[in-house]
This record gives C-alpha cells, sequence and structure tokens, in this order.
C-alpha cells in the first residue's frame, strides 16, 4: 500500500503541483482508515468547490413605447392567421408546420441537441466497465520435450469517476442545456417563419388572381372601346388613328395576360415548396376582397424580449458561452480521478462465477495542468471572445427586433393612408372613364381622352391591388416581428 499527499495537501493544491493517491490491495490485505479518508476528502470537495462567472449584462435601453400607435390594445393570438378567415390558408400553415424541410430540420436538431445533453450529463456520473477474455496458449516442456496445452479465462470489472471540484462537468452540462434551449427557441423561429411565409405567399397569390381579373376586365373594356371605335371609323365618324391607338391599347393588355399567369405559377410553386410537396396547382379563394386587415395587437416593447424566438434563442446562447467560460477556466485547475478494478483469472468459465475477485484494487489521482498551460489559457481567451460576441450578438438581435416592429408599425400606417386614397382615386376614375365614353359615343371628344381615363383607371386599379396586399404582408410581418403566437 502506497499514499502519496496528505487530504490537508490535496485541499491546497494550485495549477502546477501534482499529487497522486493510490492504493493496491491483492490476496486479502486490509486497507488502512487514513488512504479511505484521503479519498473521501477528495470527493467531499466536489460538492463544495467551482469556478463562478459573473453572467454578461446587455447594455440595452428598452424602449417605453413604439414610435407608432398600435392600434386596440389585444394580445398576440396563438394562430393569428386564422383572423383571415380563409380555410385554403389555415389548412395550408397546418400542413407546413407538418411538412416543410425547414421546420423538420429545425426539430431534429432539438433532438440532436437533446441527445448531446444526455451525452455530457453522463460525465457527471461514475462509468463502469465489465469485461470477460480468454487464451489458450501450447507451451514445450522442458523436461520431456511434449507440448503443454493451456486455458485461462479471465473477468475483470473496473469503475471510475472523475471528481468535479471546480465544476467543469457542472459548467459544461450547463453550457449544453442552454444550447438546447437556443434550438429550442429557433425550433420556434423556423415555425413562426414559415406560418408568416405560407401566409404571405397565399395573399400574394390572391393578390395576382386580383389583378389577373383586373387585367381581364380591362381587357373586356377595351375590346369593347375597339370595337366602337371600328364602328366609328367604318361610318366616318373617327379617324383611322384612333382605331389605331384603341387596337395597340388592346393588344398592351392582352400581352400582360400571360406575365401574370407566369407570376400565378411561380407563386404556385414557392408555396408548394413551403408546404412541404411538389409544385401543383392550389386551391384557394377566389375573391380578394374577402381578405380584410387584421386586429392589430398592442404590446409594450419589454414583452417582446420574452416573445420573439430569435431573441430568446440570442440570450439562451449568450448563457451557453457563459457556461463555457466557466469550464474553460476550471480546467486550469486540478483534477481528481478515482478508479476501482477487480479481476479474476481460472483455467474454466465456471471458475470465473465460483470465485469471488482474487486481484482487486482502488485507487485515486490528482492531476494538475504544467506544461499545456498555454494552450488552456487560450482555450480561456477563446471563450471569453466567444462570451463576448454572444453577448453583442444578443445586442443586436434586440434592436434590430425593436426595428422590425418599428418598420411594421410605420408602413402599416402609410399603407392604410395610401389604400384610402387610391380607393377614392378609384371612384373618380370610373366616373371619368364614363363621362368620356359617353362623351366620345356621341361626338363631343375624340378617342384620346377616353383612352386617357382608361389608362388611368387600370392603373388606379392596379395600385389599390398592389397597396392592399402590401398593407396585408406589412400586418403580417408585424405578428412575425411580435414573435407570433410563440412564448416562453
Amino acid at each position: 500500500m502506497e499514499v502519496l499527499g496528505k487530504p490537508e495537501e490535496i485541499a491546497r493544491l494550485r495549477p502546477g503541483m501534482s499529487v497522486q493517491v493510490h492504493i493496491d490491495t491483492r490476496g486479502g490485505e486490509t486497507m488502512t482508515r487514513r488512504p479511505v479518508a484521503a479519498l473521501l476528502f477528495a470527493l467531499l470537495l466536489s460538492g463544495c468547490q467551482s469556478v463562478d462567472v459573473a453572467p454578461a449584462k446587455p447594455s440595452l435601453q428598452i424602449p417605453a413605447a413604439w414610435r407608432t400607435a398600435t392600434g386596440p390594445a389585444s394580445a398576440t393570438e396563438q394562430v393569428w392567421w386564422r383572423n383571415f378567415h380563409d380555410s385554403h390558408l389555415n389548412r395550408y400553415v397546418d400542413q407546413a408546420l407538418q411538412n416543410n424541410s425547414d421546420v423538420l430540420i429545425a426539430r431534429e436538431r432539438v433532438n440532436e441537441y437533446q441527445a448531446r445533453v444526455y451525452a455530457v450529463e453522463g460525465s457527471l456520473f461514475p462509468s463502469l466497465d465489465a469485461g470477460v477474455s480468454g487464451a489458450r496458449a501450447r507451451t514445450q516442456s522442458a523436461a520431456t520435450g511434449l507440448p503443454i496445452y493451456s486455458t485461462l479465462y479471465k473477468g475483470s470489472l473496473t469503475a471510475s469517476y472523475d471528481v468535479d471540484i471546480w465544476g467543469v462537468n457542472r459548467s459544461t452540462a450547463s453550457a449544453a442545456q442552454a444550447s438546447l434551449a437556443a434550438q429550442k427557441a429557433a425550433a420556434a423561429a423556423a415555425d413562426l417563419t414559415v406560418a408568416s411565409s405560407v401566409a404571405s405567399g397565399y395573399v400574394t397569390l390572391l393578390a395576382l388572381d386580383e389583378q389577373l381579373n383586373v387585367t381581364k376586365s380591362t381587357l373586356k373594356s377595351r375590346e369593347e372601346a375597339w370595337n366602337l371605335a371600328k364602328r366609328q371609323y367604318e361610318t366616318g365618324y373617327s379617324s383611322r388613328l384612333e382605331l389605331m391607338q384603341s387596337d395597340s391599347e388592346l393588344r398592351s393588355t392582352r400581352a400582360q395576360i400571360p406575365l401574370l399567369e407566369h407570376q400565378i405559377a411561380q407563386q404556385e410553386n414557392a408555396l408548394s415548396l413551403l408546404l412541404g410537396s411538389n409544385p401543383t396547382r392550389l386551391a384557394r379563394s377566389d375573391r380578394f376582397d374577402a381578405l380584410t386587415p387584421l386586429t392589430l395587437p398592442s404590446q409594450l416593447p419589454s414583452s417582446l424580449l420574452n416573445r420573439r424566438p430569435d431573441v430568446v434563442q440570442a440570450e439562451r446562447q449568450l448563457i451557453a458561452a457563459d457556461a463555457t467560460l466557466a469550464a474553460s477556466r476550471a480546467s486550469l485547475l486540478p483534477s481528481i480521478n478515482l478508479t476501482a478494478t477487480g479481476s479474476v483469472q481460472d483455467r474454466t468459465l465456471p471458475g470465473l462465477l465460483d470465485d469471488p475477485l482474487r486481484l482487486w484494487s482502488i485507487g485515486g489521482s490528482i492531476l494538475a495542468p504544467l506544461l499545456n498551460r498555454q494552450a488552456l489559457n487560450a482555450q480561456v481567451d477563446i471563450s471569453q471572445s466567444q462570451r463576448n460576441q454572444a453577448l453583442y450578438s444578443y445586442e443586436k438581435t434586440v434592436r434590430n427586433a425593436f426595428r422590425e416592429v418599428n418598420d411594421s408599425l410605420d408602413a402599416i400606417t402609410r399603407y392604410q393612408e395610401q389604400l384610402s386614397e387610391l380607393q377614392a382615386q378609384q371612384d373618380v376614375a370610373q366616373e371619368t372613364l364614363r363621362i368620356a365614353q359617353n362623351r366620345y359615343r356621341n361626338g363631343y371628344s375624340s378617342y384620346l381622352d377616353v383612352l386617357d381615363a382608361q389608362r388611368t383607371l387600370f392603373s388606379v386599379q392596379t395600385n389599390v391591388v398592389q397597396v392592399k396586399n402590401n398593407l396585408l404582408l406589412a400586418q403580417i410581418d408585424l405578428y412575425k416581428a411580435l414573435g407570433g403566437g410563440w412564448s416562453v
């Protein structure tokens, strides 16, 4: 039996010192109490020592209110897209959340990090290994020269435990748990992004359908105008120039239809990809007008920090960086390992089970880094820099969240004002076209007045569809910026 190091010496260990404790007993020797006390003392240290790292504190000023009023007070709903009251949209969002590749990848990443937590937490507990081996040997007798055959079986049992005095393993486990929480937030962010993208894609698809309907309606109006110009020309009430102008406008309008149909096909393909399916024609509502603007939620800026999954993800990544830094600093300190080994040998397999352990040992070691301290110090510097990067990334994410909400609120206000004016202009343009057509039929004005009125009305109708689409998309962006229906 050999003991190197006393309990009080173990407690005073500093980086650069090394003490070993090893007790080896064979053939039934008894152990004294002093080595056992040394090992127990080292084990008790694991529960009372750790390397603490002060949590990083972001230097953020949370605004008291948004730059633009958010409308009536209401909570952000879990399934806000259902407020569009469109059964097709509801079904598509549900389908995307089940089948979208980005969503599935994010969820599998959560499973990966959960497994990493289990793996890291395993280092907090002792390990136990068992083994059985056998060997067959042939030797030659020195006396007779005859061959001698022998068989030997061996069984062994080894236990090992790293005493986590300074909390290296605990800090590593904390970092793994924080990383898992960050991945869960990332999965929620993927859900929110996909749901918002499906809603935006569906609304845009209906807007393109409405734009196609407006173009077809304009085409029908210009076909009627061309027929009128043709009759006027044939009866001598107008010139060939007016007929050619009417024909040019007719063909210009007709040429826009294939372009819109191509854009619709592209939008269907993009939406199909979000749904996790192959490109196909998608069923949908036939009325863009049925989509009404959503009721805006009212939310204080401070609550945004708990609702947006990307902000929560950045926060958890910062916590993980703090824990990793603590583990790196603790790796500079001595480590203690306890081992126990028992083995038995016999010429037959039954003998391994009939006889208790014949050879056994219990030992421990305390190791401190000596020549590799430069690498360990560099790792601490790396962890410190990574913690600072996580801090700055968190601050950037929070500020970007405030920017996105304010951008969406301002966009909603401006688009509402613009849409109101365009709808009023649309009524005026329709009346202007009616008057111009009547004056042309009665010979009081030229066809140029009709052309100008048609162009103005078509332009205004197109703008109404585009601005309403932009308004709906801005409202979807606002729900996304506010964290959607996700919460911690």
